[in-house]
């Protein structure tokens, strides 16, 4: 089993769930960087768990204890080993689904591949609490972009029914980007945030859960940062971010609206602006030939409900090989989305910096 990301920077992910710990070594970090810590803890709380009713009750504090790699919070080029322990499990509500899978989780796959040697527990090191790690990483690759002029953020452009007003692809501020990227509820609209929060609480009382959809934008990228056929940006960014669990599609730009669209309509045209070349839209989302155009990079990102649920699902039980009702038991998020919006602009963070580099 193994969890590395990334090429030139390679991030290794480490742990399970209900494990001791979970955590990260990061190899190739340049020296000299000077950590800012408190944006780093940031991050690290708009994804932890246990903050309202819209996300899991499992409180978790998600300190990283840096073991390696930082000395006077600079880094040192040595490799960066990070560790966060797990201080709240409750293993004891994971006991019946070793035996019986929970519906659209890895538990069966995993316990074939495996041979039922996998941890189980919370998901194991399948969990969406291996995210943590992805941040901490994702936090140090932005403080490394950000001197470069580039800046990355993201917000919740659904959930359920409920839609947020979308980036303009061709202007997106600094301003607004970092205003999103100190939020625990991102969405560009006030009112907008109280409409998702009510659609969530429809589905946390009904003991479902409620899929949704990010959308993250990363601006100042230079022109021709990535290469054609297989070294796309394209395929640099969808590679870390469907190692996310719960993503289940990544488009740019317009993605599958071109399907339907005119050439003539969603042409990104050219023109003279203060003496340089400009597209006068980014319907590509900033992406052309594999490679950047100078427009802002803008993808979105689907994220499928939270499998884990109050109601009773169907299922079998892997000893006795019969049809078994499963009733899952634990503490899980009515809704993932606004908890992974920091984790999507961790791992676009990631794949600009690798690209860069």
């Amino acid at each position: 089993m193994s969890s590395i990301v990334c090429d030139k920077i390679k991030v290794s992910i480490f742990g399970e769930s209900h494990g001791e710990g979970i955590g990260c070594v990061i190899d190739g970090l340049p020296a000299g960087i000077k950590l800012d810590m408190d944006k780093i803890y940031q991050d690290l709380s708009r994804r932890a768990p246990g903050k309202d009713k819209t996300a899991t009750a499992r409180l978790e504090k998600d300190i990283p204890h840096i073991l390696s790699g930082v000395l006077n919070q600079t880094t040192t080029g040595a490799p960066l080993a990070m560790m966060i322990e797990n201080t709240n499990a409750h293993s004891g509500d994971y006991e019946n689904v070793m035996t019986v899978p929970r519906p659209s989780h890895s538990d069966y796959p995993a316990f074939v591949k495996y041979h039922g040697y996998n941890d189980s527990r919370g998901g194991g090191h399948f969990s969406g609490r291996l995210t943590a790690p992805v941040v901490f990483a994702g936090a140090i690759a932005k403080q490394i972009l950000e001197p470069k002029g580039i800046q990355i953020g993201a917000h919740i452009k659904r959930i359920g029914n409920v839609c947020d007003a979308c980036f303009d692809k061709n202007q997106i501020s600094k301003e607004l980007l970092e205003q999103l990227s100190k939020k625990t509820f991102a969405t560009i609209s006030e009112e907008t945030e109280e409409k998702m929060r009510a659609e969530i609480e429809t589905y946390r009382m009904a003991q479902d859960s409620v899929g949704g959809e990010i959308e993250c934008a990363a601006i100042g990228i230079p022109i021709g940062v990535g290469g054609n056929m297989f070294d796309t940006v394209e395929g640099k960014l969808a590679g870390i971010l469907f190692g996310i669990p719960a993503v289940k599609g990544v488009q740019f730009g317009l993605g599958f609206d071109f399907a339907r669209a005119n050439a003539s309509k969603v042409n990104d045209e050219y023109e003279i602006k203060d003496g340089k070349v400009a597209l006068l839209s980014n319907h590509n989302g900033g992406i052309l030939g594999g490679m950047t155009t100078g427009a802002p990079i803008v993808l979105s990102v689907a994220i499928k409900p939270t499998p884990s649920i109050g109601k009773e699902q169907r299922s079998v039980n892997l000893q006795t090989m019969e049809n078994e009702t499963l009733a899952i038991k634990g503490r899980h998020d009515p809704c993932i989305v606004p908890r992974a919006v920091p984790v999507i602009e961790a791992a676009v963070a990631l794949g600009i910096l690798d690209l860069m580099l």
